[in-house]
């Protein structure tokens, strides 16, 4: 928190919670996002603690950490103290090392030692997504008693439809008990005795949150339960919990295939010269690959001064082998996102892309040929005495451009993922930047194979 806002003064409470009365929690939240940052704080520090409490863990809340940083300290640490533990740490990441410094002093023990622990876990790990307030009983409890136990403690709880069942001597994991399955039994019946028949599915805290959404899609879970090495239960990944973060990577994944760095808040939230840092760096990478299309392009200045109809088939040349290598590229990102390959199936895609390129670049060779040939005959435009030949060269340009655009942009994700980065970097227009050089060189080698002794 800065000086001014500690210098501004702040405004009645009533006048500042009165526009939200009306209003369930998430038109809130959106009145909330559409406020300036101060006037914003002021209006979150006028609310029931509840009420605020229960805005802050909203994932559509922009600028959480933002609110809580022009809080006062005390009423911020309030807050994060009654927060869900895995909503609070994400908040917490948002801090800078002075405010994280000011405010987890002035939580309570557990709230803290749960944050700690929450914080130590790596970004999209299932320890960073759990959270530490699930239900949990000894396996030697009844029905009856574990109903009052959850009757007990459910305020304090993520959620409640799953119940953990413990051994009361090691504290693992044995079972999972549902809350349907709870509700129908005996109230003197041990609770082992309904639980699930199968042994329970859990995660390691490492594991990464996209295998983590696929075991909870398999199995059809709620919950899953994250476990250390002796089988004691860290925490839980809620299914809430898990979308989230999917959307988010998802998002990510988006704007870098868009070719450019991730955007972190949303687009009109985001400062001028920050959107230029996020731009213009992938720009001007790209902009360099595309200077090596100019120099290819000198590389055959005279052949396209001997046959300067060739360059009207340039853009139609490289643009389909860029949006054929962006095809490949956009199957390819999504089908290694939701495992449907692994890096062992590359040669698997090679070999079913190939056959799959040459025949997207013979239709659209011979679509390139019938456009030239009814130009000719229909009188619209005269590519020479030799424009069958020209016609040929388009027509196979056209095969071997769209084979190797499918074939490198199927393989570019395997090689980004086999060297430890993200498959989403290749993006749409770094695949065209690298169809576009390689390309050039194709229909110019063709062109010369072809056209040599004639028009070259």
């Amino acid at each position: 928190m800065n000086q001014k806002d500690l210098l501004r003064p702040v405004a009645d409470a009533a006048a500042l919670s009165a526009p939200l009365q009306d209003f369930n929690t998430a038109d809130a939240v959106e009145y909330l996002n559409t406020l300036a940052l101060p006037r914003a704080a002021d209006t979150l520090a006028a609310l029931p603690l509840p009420r605020a409490v229960k805005m802050l863990e909203q994932p559509e809340l922009t600028r959480s950490g933002d609110l809580v940083a022009a809080l006062p300290v005390a009423k911020a640490a309030a807050l994060l103290g009654l927060m869900a533990d895995d909503r609070a740490t994400d908040i917490v990441h948002e801090l800078d090392d002075d405010e994280r410094a000011r405010l987890i002093p002035l939580l309570s023990a557990d709230s803290r030692r749960a944050i700690q622990q929450l914080l130590s876990y790596p970004a999209h790990t299932a320890g960073a997504l759990m959270t530490t307030e699930f239900v949990s009983v000894p396996a030697d409890w009844t029905v009856g008693r574990t109903l009052q136990h959850i009757r007990e403690v459910e305020r304090t709880r993520e959620t409640v439809y799953a119940i953990y069942v413990l051994d009361p001597v090691t504290q693992a994991l044995q079972q999972v008990v549902t809350m349907r399955r709870l509700i129908t039994g005996l109230p003197d019946e041990p609770i082992l005795e309904v639980a699930q028949v199968n042994p329970p599915v859990t995660v390691d805290a490492m594991l990464d949150q996209e295998e983590v959404a696929q075991l909870i899609r398999r199995h059809d879970l709620l919950a899953i339960p994250v476990v250390d090495a002796r089988q004691q239960v860290l925490g839980i990944v809620t299914v809430d919990d898990i979308l989230d973060a999917l959307i988010e990577e998802s998002t990510e994944d988006a704007h870098k295939f868009g070719g450019m760095e991730a955007l972190e808040k949303p687009y009109m939230q985001i400062g001028f010269f920050e959107m230029l840092r996020k731009r213009a760096g992938w720009l001007s990478v790209l902009f360099l690959g595309e200077m090596l299309t100019a120099s290819a392009m000198q590389h055959y200045e005279d052949e396209l001064a001997r046959a300067v109809v060739l360059t009207l088939f340039i853009p139609l040349i490289m643009s389909s082998g860029g949006n054929s290598g962006s095809q490949a590229t956009s199957l390819l990102i999504r089908s290694l996102a939701l495992r449907e390959l692994r890096l062992r199936d590359w040669w698997k895609v090679a070999l079913r892309e190939v056959p799959t390129g040459i025949t997207l670049g013979a239709i659209l060779g011979v679509l390139a040929i019938i456009r030239i040939v009814s130009w000719q005959l229909l009188g619209l435009h005269d590519y020479g005495e030799h424009w069958q030949l020209l016609a040929l060269t388009i027509g196979a340009a056209l095969v071997g451009i769209v084979t190797f655009g499918s074939l490198s942009g199927s393989m570019l994700p395997f090689i980004l993922k086999r060297l430890g980065f993200d498959p989403a970097s290749a993006s749409a227009p770094f695949v065209a930047t690298l169809v576009d050089v390689t390309g050039l060189v194709i229909y110019f080698s063709i062109a010369a194979m072809i056209l040599r002794g004639t028009l070259l």
